[in-house]
């Protein structure tokens, strides 16, 4: 049984998907950058971890030794607000000079770099500046409620759930794992115990970032396919994509038309004007007209191969015109003259004694003596001369 056209049975276009891009609807991963920046930042805690611990002391150090907010300043009206003004840009500051900060300033660095990236490499730069205006359509309820209560929510609130039970059992897993340890640090000094336990901390905070990363990974191939199957498209929707890019194919078989007719026309408008046609007989036809007594030679007013050649001898027997075959001529004089050229200057002596012949034959066929006519033309010159 053949498909109706409204079965979704074709890929999307490359046109369909960019037109999606523009809406921002892209295939992405909500969870990838953040579960690959948590990920990085277990690594780098244990790579560097004493650094960036020696560090964060030092700032907790200089901000909670330097009681900004409880100056007697800030009895005083705005003084509350300036000092946390204040102590917001010593922050920054403090943040932005590598050289006293130089573990947190590189950690936090990498992250945002970390993040970018995994964006980046799911959809590309993409700039949507529509998407910065406020929609009023958004305050909606009956949308909200739509988008609240729909399909998808469902799935992403399943997929919420499955990620829960996958960190709990990853997590469960690890520390049963260090169970028997974790039962012998009684024994230990309370360092080593807070080191041990520390450890044991970013062990299951790096397996289930592991673990969230591999979800992440999986829900980013679902939302692809997911998105080429919500932009599948119908064989209508095929043919009105392709009218929209090239035009309706009537309109197309319209134009084309239109453009045959015109360069029929500019290629056939002087064969009515013409005292015979030379033809091949079928490929070639070229009208020409001479008038002995008021041309010096004899000019191409059409020519065409083909149906233009078909067009010229219609035009021809329409108007009593007379149709020669002569091979020879017709394919020299199609290859060498243009239409309004006169002849004699492009042709060879030979093909000029053809053409010669064949305008007698005209002449004589209309009852008018060629070169009787060519005589009186000269004679006439010479006595105006």
């Amino acid at each position: 049984m053949a498909e109706q056209d409204g079965d979704k049975k074709h890929d999307p276009t490359p046109h369909k998907l960019e037109e999606a891009r523009k809406k921002g609807q892209v295939a992405k991963s909500q969870d990838l950058a953040a579960s690959l920046v948590l990920l990085i930042a277990i690594i780098l805690l244990f790579t560097m971890g004493k650094v960036i611990v020696d560090d964060v002391y030092l700032y907790a150090h200089k901000m909670l030794s330097e009681p900004q907010l409880f100056t007697p300043e800030d009895l005083e009206p705005g003084g509350l607000q300036q000092s946390a003004v204040s102590l917001f840009s010593e922050t920054v500051t403090l943040f932005l000079n590598y050289k006293k900060l130089n573990s947190l300033f590189y950690f936090f660095l990498l992250l945002m770099f970390i993040a970018v990236i995994a964006n980046v490499a799911q959809i590309g730069f993409h700039w949507l500046p529509d998407k910065l205006g406020f929609d009023f359509t958004r305050l909606d309820p009956i949308k909200g409620f739509g988008r609240i209560f729909s399909m998808q929510s469902v799935v992403r609130l399943l997929m919420g759930i499955g990620k829960i039970i996958i960190c709990a059992v990853v997590a469960w897993y690890a520390v049963e794992a260090s169970f028997g340890e974790i039962l012998d640090l009684s024994e230990n000094e309370t360092q080593q115990i807070a080191s041990f336990l520390v450890w044991i901390l970013l062990m299951i905070a790096l397996k289930v970032a592991v673990a969230l990363v591999i979800i992440a990974l999986i829900d980013l191939m679902y939302q692809r396919w997911k998105h080429m199957q919500d932009l599948r498209m119908t064989d209508q929707e095929i043919r009105d994509e392709m009218k929209n890019m090239i035009g309706d194919p009537q309109i197309i078989s319209k134009r084309r038309q239109l453009q045959r007719e015109m360069a029929t026309k500019q290629r056939t408008q002087g064969t009515s004007e013409a005292d015979v046609v030379v033809t091949n007989p079928t490929h070639f036809a070229v009208a020409i007209k001479f008038d002995a007594r008021t041309m010096d030679a004899p000019v191409v007013v059409a020519k065409g191969s083909d149906f233009f050649a078909f067009q010229i001898r219609n035009i021809a027997a329409e108007h009593g015109i007379r149709i020669v075959e002569q091979k020879e001529l017709a394919r020299a004089l199609f290859a060498r003259v243009e239409i309004g050229q006169r002849i004699y200057n492009n042709v060879t002596p030979e093909h000029v004694k053809m053409l010669g012949e064949v305008l007698h034959y005209v002449y004589a066929m209309a009852g008018r003596d060629f070169v009787g006519e060519i005589d009186y033309r000269q004679r006439t010159k010479r006595r105006a001369g």
